[in-house]
């Protein structure tokens, strides 16, 4: 395993990070059980990091593996807390939740802009606080836009940026992958602990998973990169990419029998525009939302390329 301080935080995190999101109900919904041991062969493998949210539901997990491991793990989480009372509720529900007293990453959740972050500013003041108190080690943003990126190099609060960074650029909502790499270069160098998220595109970009995956691990912008894991395999797998090596056959074998869905978030605006790129007719409109008809399905991806939003994601 490669471990790099996150920034000028004193935080020395795995270069892979767990992506606790897909193990969770709004994904994949594995037992407790089982999901908390994906985490613990992670941790087993050098993997100390891992990367959560309030919405995702995973607090259980994760307090499993840490248990079991008996490891001093560094977990991020965030939230959409605006004001001080909301975020002294996540804060406290994180902490209670995990089984942690300190919480080492809290961030603001998909914030858009410096407009945005200045709107959640009373719950900025209640992280420093608690930072202040000890029970919370560093605290920023995580983001799907550029001026996100924008507004964490503003403020020198933010300390920590958790941006999507892919080689395609998928999900970057008002700017492209180039445009991401030059802000995030000047925020690496004012001393932001950057650790990137979605290298894989949401599943997106399954069919070349060894590009994208190498390509994020060897982006000098980023300290970590957050990757989603469900398996064995797939932690053994991203590993092996981490460190220069080819997969274990076997692994890349249980990985490819693996079943995918095409999912899409509630928070689909129902705009058509994936529609228009589905070759097999497998999506619909209905209600409102999209619909997939898994039957027709290929899993390309060009659906989720095509969304503005990130909606659509294979699991």
């Amino acid at each position: 395993m490669k471990y790099y301080n996150l920034g000028n935080t004193d935080l020395k995190v795995s270069k892979l990070c767990f992506g606790a999101l897909t193990i969770g109900p709004l994904q994949t919904n594995l037992p407790v059980e089982v999901g908390s041991k994906v985490i613990e062969h992670a941790v087993n493998l050098g993997v100390n990091f891992i990367d959560t949210a309030e919405l995702y539901d995973t607090y259980e997990y994760i307090k499993k593996a840490l248990r079991n491991t008996q490891k001093d793990l560094i977990v991020a989480t965030k939230s959409y807390s605006y004001n001080r009372e909301l975020m002294a509720k996540s804060l406290e529900k994180a902490r209670k939740e995990l089984d942690k007293d300190v919480i080492d990453i809290f961030l603001l959740h998909e914030q858009e802009s410096i407009l945005t972050v200045k709107g959640h500013w009373d719950a900025v003041e209640y992280l420093m606080d608690s930072k202040a108190k000890g029970i919370v080690k560093a605290i920023g943003l995580s983001t799907h836009t550029i001026k996100g990126v924008e507004a964490a190099i503003q403020f020198p609060e933010l300390e920590i940026i958790h941006p999507i960074v892919n080689y395609q650029g998928l999900g970057i909502l008002d700017g492209d992958i180039n445009e991401m790499l030059a802000l995030l270069k000047k925020a690496k160098e004012m001393g932001k602990g950057i650790y990137g998220m979605k290298p894989i595109g949401g599943g997106n970009l399954i069919g070349d998973v060894n590009k994208a995956l190498t390509w994020a691990f060897s982006r000098p912008e980023l300290d970590a990169v957050a990757v989603g894991m469900q398996s064995f395999s797939e932690v053994n797998i991203n590993i092996a990419l981490l460190v220069g090596k080819n997969p274990d056959y076997e692994d890349l074998l249980t990985v490819k029998k693996k079943r995918r869905t095409l999912h899409i978030e509630k928070y689909c605006e129902g705009c058509g525009q994936c529609i228009d790129k589905c070759f097999q007719n497998a999506l619909q409109l209905s209600n409102g939302q999209v619909q997939v008809n898994n039957e027709k399905c290929l899993f390309c991806g060009y659906c989720g390329a095509a969304c503005p939003n990130f909606a659509i994601k294979i699991i």
